[in-house]
């Protein structure tokens, strides 16, 4: 039986944005699937080595309600639906959006972005930089991590066109 093969193109930069594919490539790396994540634009971030400043963009995010992660059992029921116009005008509000993510996600134990990111690496998962958004942004490659390769689409798109899945991220 041929090996399946997974596709991840990852464009976002933000904190909640760099978990789906680290955790669906390590997922399917596990499983034994062969994959390569391309990151192109404001994906380029989780490659870069340090991604501890990576934040949350709540702004437009409409999913963003989110509960506390301290506090009495009453204070953590609250659903924090806070308007667009507040999230935007008040100042360090995504500062503040930010540490409370990362407080959420120690609570639930889920490991951090560079932690996922190794996993990744171990599993021989393939991280491929969009030299072209590399140029553009003005990047070197002393930026990223090591044992990532740097191409084109056209690249990518020979082992995105036999993929089993194909996923835009």
């Amino acid at each position: 039986m041929e090996q399946k093969k997974l596709a991840i193109i990852a464009t976002k930069g933000t904190l909640d944005w760099a978990y789906p594919p680290f955790i669906l490539a390590s997922t399917a790396a596990a499983l034994g699937y062969e994959v390569q994540v391309f990151s192109t634009f404001y994906g380029l971030q989780l490659l870069k080595k340090d991604v501890s400043g990576l934040k949350v963009s709540p702004l437009g995010n409409p999913g963003m309600p989110m509960k506390m992660p301290f506090g009495p059992q009453w204070f953590k029921d609250i659903n924090w639906n806070i308007p667009n116009i507040i999230q935007a005008n008040v100042p360090g509000y995504e500062s503040l959006a930010t540490v409370l993510m990362k407080q959420t996600i120690a609570n639930n134990g889920v490991a951090s972005i560079a932690e996922l990111r190794e996993l990744c690496q171990e599993a021989e998962v393939k991280f491929i930089a969009c030299q072209m958004t590399v140029e553009l942004f003005g990047f070197d490659h002393s930026d990223f991590i090591d044992g990532i390769e740097y191409a084109g689409a056209a690249a990518f798109f020979e082992f995105a066109g036999e993929s089993d899945i194909c996923l835009y991220i």
